[in-house]
């Protein structure tokens, strides 16, 4: 089992309102490439964040390659699942317990590797080239999520073309689709993903 994100929920309460709740539950047993889709706000983010223990679950575990990520030492949890957001800037994130307090990673290179919102320049070939390195992570063992918001048609035809399975985030809720195809039969996932599909 490579990654399991286990009865997790994440809760933000705001004075008088609901706040924002995220529940996610699903396990990746073997490498693979996993699109994330969602509308603006859903949870995507939080997810990505939840998975890397750069925040901490409100109840809930994150197993990454046998680990408790969040019982491992902040200035290790890398080596377990590392987050690229937008021009593949790793995130950052605070620590909350000394580092001697908690479990060196097992792992000395990241198992999930975690891309938020990409940029890809479709000219000089530098799609084929990154695609290629999504599965080249596969092929070595890894587990690639690739979160993309389908503003452009081309964005859709990468996630086709290199996604084995697909996570729909939509306030706070996580489903889970084997395919493309299943995705987009889905009514909340259409509604999403409008004309581009």
């Amino acid at each position: 089992m490579i990654l399991s994100v286990e009865n997790v929920v994440k809760q933000y309460r705001r004075r008088f309102k609901d706040g924002f709740r995220l529940e996610a539950s699903f396990t990746v047993e073997k490498p693979a490439i996993v699109g994330v889709m969602g509308p603006n706000g859903s949870g995507k983010t939080t997810l990505f964040e939840l998975i890397t223990g750069s925040n901490a679950p409100t109840s809930g575990r994150v197993m990454c390659a046998g680990q408790d990520v969040h019982g491992v030492k902040a200035s290790q949890r890398d080596r377990l699942a590392i987050h690229y957001h937008q021009s593949y800037q790793v995130r950052r994130f605070a620590r909350r317990r000394p580092d001697f307090l908690l479990e060196p990673a097992r792992s000395d290179y990241p198992m999930v590797h975690l891309f938020d919102e990409p940029q890809f320049n479709n000219q000089d070939g530098y799609i084929g080239f990154m695609l290629d390195f999504f599965r080249r992570l596969r092929g070595e063992g890894r587990v690639v999520f690739l979160c993309l918001h389908p503003t452009e048609r081309y964005h859709l035809e990468i996630l086709r073309e290199v996604c084995e399975r697909f996570v729909f985030v939509d306030r706070g809720k996580i489903s889970l689709f084997p395919d493309f195809e299943s995705l987009a039969a889905d009514a909340t996932a259409a509604g999403y993903l409008g004309t581009t599909a």
